[in-house]
């Protein structure tokens, strides 16, 4: 117990006399306190607040490009690592007591002092590396020796609230090294074209005495200096034993930096979008380096060709259809700046051309008002004075739905989004997101389903990658939706898709309409030297379409297997268009080259539980009435077909099969009942042309009475008729009036010359021409299938 009590004593006695020295002295311990809390916050944060680069990697950390800081320095964000070959070369060459010493170093600031006042000049510092660090940190401050203290006290604050190896990377991300070159991950590159972690001894020894000298590195000269400072510090390494002897000799026979190096510029446009967001960042990308490798090639590859033709431009997007990741990103090519290189394409809203025509097929096939192959009519079409073309001008009478979205039919396509609804249709396009799409339908009106409309590289894509995600998340879970389907794809490893939530109801299109939509897209021609892709195992298949905007200044390619999208858009900038610039001869080899880049994969299957098998007429699409041949194809579920074949009847024959009668002038029981494929005129006259299976009603026995049948006769021309077209008095070419009598004045007569449609006549059955000089071929059909055709010849 008398220790104890001892002890209590003791320490109450020093207590005492703590609190009478405080009270003798209480400003003094005022002035500590003061002393001690400016010592505690006397170090600003953060350190450093100086802008730095973005800089864009991989998500393997390789460096895909940067952009400089907004003041003009090329300064990475704070590395997160130093090279083990550049921290022990800086330590020996700056700081060889680093780890040992409380932010200065007593004997190193002496024996400084006593050389430079033998030298009567500074030819020693004493600061250590922390010190050095503050002193990067307080901007150029006068070297005064007030200045020296502050930096002495701020690094023994440094040293206690931050460890040895954070100082080192504070000194790495901000020493200079010569020129506008801060911190040592840009050091690698513009010096050696690495990033820091592969640099050698040598090159590791050679930026690690920059900092104290960073004039040494400019290319072409101070070659000697820096050779021999490089040199005796890996000298000092090997007396170290940090390095061995033969990698000492090695080291020493590599030579200096001779020119600086450019960034990689793998995707620039990437990092300059992603600069605009996120400026000043260390991003991590979701691009693979060797696919956008490959994918810069082909773009190269292509370009050549293409500049040829006076095509500047081409931009291309690859995304991971699961992760709806960007895996690849060009967003131009390597052309020139007057043929606006620097041009982000991936953005550039430019003319859709064709690539919503599928949109419109799958929203008919999911409201059930169009079967997949179902006829619809290809004639010339004239709909409130707006006259759509195919692209090659032709007319196929009839032609399967599914066919006239394969070939990119113009005319069918303007017919079903009349029949669908315009107004109807660009409400649904909101669903999609796509930003450039803004107008209403009235400003559009029909072209938008031809390119009226304009959208971007990276809507199209997503809106593809969507139509994609609706079938594998089916797959996945039959019977289920997600009511994000069309989530903006993501560019950085730190951010994951959104799906949002999973439902029984469809987002906007039903699995088994995407699914019909991709089974047509997937047959689309495919560009020179893969037409019978079909028959090679090693075949991709994909749902794929082009587009080419009118004027051929916009060629697109679009296509999707089940794990990637691939987007290709080529064309000039500046909305110039070429000749034989289209979707199917330019955009198209570009897309299947990036496809035969990526893995293969295998064929969306069947969305069986949402759709449902129905018999329809082979010849026509419809449903089978019960005269026609009938086959087995699959339709969506909710939809309600009720409307049969309208194309076949039956008709009545004579024995032979050559004409048409009935019963007054055959005997009933001679009468032969044959279902017969019957084309309204119009679509008879252009379908007998491309098919030659198709066969015309025979006309009706001469000895019997029809009161449906009716006949025609030329008034004007006469047979092989030969006419001057005369002029008026203002001296311009009159026109000439073609007449024709009809038995039955009502009915409707479609007029042709040379096979060129020109106009419809009912009940006044006359058509004014102008046609050039030279011999032409009048042709008129009535709704009936009657037909006449005539020869005149214009003299001039």
């Amino acid at each position: 117990m008398s220790v104890i009590a001892n002890n209590i004593f003791i320490k109450n006695r020093f207590l005492s006399r703590i609190i009478n020295w405080i009270k003798k002295y209480p400003k003094l311990l005022v002035i500590i306190g003061l002393l001690l809390t400016w010592y505690y916050f006397s170090l600003p944060k953060p350190l450093f607040n100086d802008p730095t680069a973005t800089v864009v990697e991989t998500r393997r950390g390789e460096l895909l490009g940067a952009k400089i800081a907004v003041d003009g320095q090329w300064r990475f964000p704070a590395t997160d690592s130093v090279p083990e070959k550049f921290k022990q070369s800086i330590i020996a060459f700056e700081d060889q007591q680093f780890y040992w010493h409380p932010g200065f170093n007593p004997v190193a600031i002496a024996q400084a002092i006593r050389k430079n006042i033998s030298a009567g000049k500074t030819v020693q510092g004493g600061s250590t590396i922390t010190q050095q660090v503050i002193r990067l940190s307080r901007k150029g401050k006068k070297r005064t020796y007030w200045e020296k203290l502050k930096e002495l006290l701020l690094a023994t604050r440094l040293e206690l609230g931050t460890s040895k190896d954070d100082i080192l990377k504070l000194y790495a991300s901000h020493a200079p090294f010569g020129g506008n070159v801060v911190g040592i991950d840009m050091a690698a590159w513009r010096y050696y074209g690495v990033p820091a972690y592969q640099l050698s001894w040598a090159e590791s020894a050679t930026l690690a005495v920059l900092p104290n000298a960073p004039s040494l590195i400019y290319p072409g000269k101070n070659q000697t200096r820096l050779l021999e400072k490089r040199n005796r510090l890996l000298k000092t390494l090997l007396e170290e034993q940090t390095i061995d002897s033969l990698t000492y000799e090695l080291s020493i026979s590599e030579r200096l930096p001779q020119k600086p190096y450019q960034l990689p510029q793998t995707s620039p446009h990437m990092v300059d979008r992603l600069a605009n967001k996120y400026n000043g960042q260390r991003l991590q990308s979701t691009i693979d380096l060797i696919l956008q490798k490959q994918v810069n090639q082909i773009v190269k590859k292509h370009y050549t060709i293409l500049k040829q033709n006076e095509v500047h431009n081409m931009a291309v997007l690859v995304l991971d259809i699961k992760t709806r990741e960007v895996v690849s990103y060009v967003g131009n090519t390597p052309t020139d700046v007057s043929h606006q290189k620097d041009v982000d394409i991936v953005q550039a809203a430019r003319s859709t051309g064709s690539t919503l025509k599928p949109l419109l097929y799958a929203s008919m096939m999911d409201k059930g008002e169009l079967l997949p192959a179902q006829l619809v009519s290809d004639i010339p079409t004239t709909i409130a004075g707006y006259k759509p073309k195919n692209f090659d001008e032709q007319y196929s009478g009839v032609v399967p739905a599914n066919q006239a979205l394969a070939r990119s039919l113009n005319i069918p396509a303007v017919r079903l989004l009349q029949q669908y609804g315009l107004a109807r249709f660009r409400d649904e396009l909101n669903a999609f997101k796509i930003k450039d799409l803004k107008y209403s339908s009235e400003h559009y009106g029909l072209s938008l389903i031809l390119g009226g409309a304009e959208s971007n590289l990276w809507d199209l894509c997503k809106t593809y990658a969507g139509l994609t995600g609706i079938l594998n998340h089916y797959e996945k879970d039959p019977g289920h939706y997600y009511t994000n389907e069309f989530a903006e794809p993501i560019m950085l490893t730190n951010k994951k898709v959104n799906f949002g939530k999973k439902t029984t109801q469809k987002p906007i299109y039903s699995a088994g309409s995407v699914w019909l939509t991709f089974e047509a897209l997937k047959t689309v021609n495919r560009p020179e030297g893969q037409e019978s892709w079909e028959y090679y195992d090693s075949s991709r298949e994909i749902a794929w379409k082009t587009g080419t905007s009118f004027g051929n200044r916009d060629a697109w390619a679009i296509g999707t297997s089940k794990d990637y999208v691939v987007g290709v858009w080529i064309g000039n900038a500046d909305g110039e268009g070429r000749p034989k610039l289209t979707g199917l001869n330019a955009a198209a080899p570009v897309l299947f080259d990036v496809f035969n880049l990526v893995p293969n994969s295998n064929w969306f299957p069947t969305p069986i539980s949402d759709l449902i098998g129905v018999d329809v007429c082979e010849d026509s699409g419809y449903l089978a009435s019960s005269i026609c041949n009938s086959k087995k194809e699959y339709v969506t579920v909710l939809a309600d077909y009720s409307k049969p074949c309208p194309f076949h009847r039956l008709v009545h024959l004579d024995a032979e099969k050559k004409y048409q009668v009935n019963s007054s002038c055959e005997s009933v029981a001679d009468i032969i009942n044959q279902p017969w494929f019957v084309l309204p005129p119009l679509q008879s006259y252009y379908y007998k042309n491309k098919d030659a299976t198709y066969k015309s009603l025979p006309p009706f026995r001469s000895d019997c009475s029809n009161a449906a049948q009716s006949s025609m006769g030329f008034i004007f021309p006469k047979t092989n008729g030969r006419v001057h077209l005369p002029k008026g008095f203002n001296g311009e070419t009159n026109e000439v009036i073609l007449k024709i009598a009809h038995t039955h004045p009502e009915t409707s007569v479609f007029w042709y010359i040379d096979d060129t449609f020109i106009g419809t006549t009912k009940k006044f059955h006359e058509m004014p021409i102008k046609p050039i000089s030279g011999t032409h071929i009048i042709t008129v059909l009535d709704e009936k299938g009657n037909e006449l055709k005539r020869t005149i010849t214009i003299l001039d």
